[in-house]
């Protein structure tokens, strides 16, 4: 019993006390790696995507999220939707925001 009662007494007595400094390197060092690692590529991202929306003309052909491939056939400003034409007979209205490629010229023929 007297065994138990000393361990217990030796583990209250002395454990070193870590500084306060180290605490904030380590918040630093997590706070770099959430910026390099994840924030900075997401907004390379939207980046990209922003321009890609912005450089989407008549005449392109496009992939979509829901795996569709069409050619635009009009583009709305004011409110940021596009008119596909999948083929001769069917069109599409979808916003441009659901556009994930522009696809090289000639791509839907060579489907």
């Amino acid at each position: 019993m007297s065994l138990f009662i000393s361990q217990a007494h030796a583990a209250a007595e002395g454990a070193p006390q870590g500084g306060g400094m180290q605490l904030f390197i380590m918040l630093g060092l997590f706070a770099v790696i959430f910026y390099f690692m994840i924030y900075r590529p997401q907004a390379k991202r939207v980046k990209d995507h922003k321009s890609l929306m912005s450089s989407m003309g008549k005449g392109d052909e496009v992939l979509t999220n829901g795996g569709l491939v069409g050619k635009i056939t009009k583009v709305s400003d004011e409110n940021d939707y596009i008119v596909i034409a999948l083929n001769d007979t069917t069109e599409v209205t979808i916003k441009k925001d659901f556009v994930s490629a522009v696809l090289p010229k000639g791509t839907m023929k060579s489907l």
